[in-house]
């Protein structure tokens, strides 16, 4: 059992490094405009990785649930939330508070889960391989790594000189890391290159 930790641990890192930048900028943009609450990040952080592990798990077993050339289009997600967020800064200019583009706990799972197409594509073999008592392990090592990721964004965004930052600049850049974020996941999932 203890090697199926430290390989839960060795997986959730490499596949949620990304997430650590995600959640800093919400935690900065809940310190600077309010939104999302604190818990909304946390709890929509926890919805969006018991998402992705309920997909896996259900791949794994073979029920394929969104097949994989699908997989790309959740960069939509991000995408689309950041491009909100950039008519808002628009429309309500630089004066105003600045527009959150994951304002709830919902919003925050959608762009953890667009985010996580790679942690399907990890998942799933390592469901397949796993016994039920290894599977309950690598979840439970994975509920208590969420926490940790958590807690070292919410201390990444509280940084006075970051906070200041994003109070002046978050309505352009906030919307703009949500808008790269889909950007490169439909890159990645090669989608453009399909339409051609």
């Amino acid at each position: 059992m203890f090697r199926t930790a430290l390989a839960a641990v060795g997986v959730f890192a490499g596949t949620n490094v990304d997430d650590i930048i995600v959640l800093t900028v919400l935690f900065l943009s809940a310190r600077a405009a309010g939104r999302p609450r604190p818990w909304q990040i946390w709890a929509g952080q926890y919805a969006g990785i018991a998402a992705l592990v309920a997909v896996s798990a259900l791949a794994a077993l073979g029920l394929t649930l969104i097949p994989d050339e699908w997989v790309g289009l959740l960069g939509l997600v991000p995408l689309a939330l950041g491009v909100r967020g950039l008519v808002g800064a628009f429309r309500g200019g630089a004066g105003d508070d600045p527009p959150v583009a994951a304002g709830n706990a919902v919003a925050v799972a959608g762009v953890t889960i667009a985010n996580g197409a790679d942690n399907i594509a990890v998942y799933t073999p390592l469901f397949r391989t796993l016994s039920p008592a290894g599977s309950v392990v690598m979840v439970l090592v994975f509920a208590v790594l969420i926490a940790v990721w958590c807690a070292a964004a919410s201390w990444l965004g509280s940084h006075r000189r970051i906070i200041t930052l994003v109070e002046r600049h978050g309505h352009w850049l906030v919307p703009l890391v949500f808008i790269a974020i889909g950007l490169v996941i439909l890159i990645q999932s090669g989608i453009p290159a399909r339409m051609h």
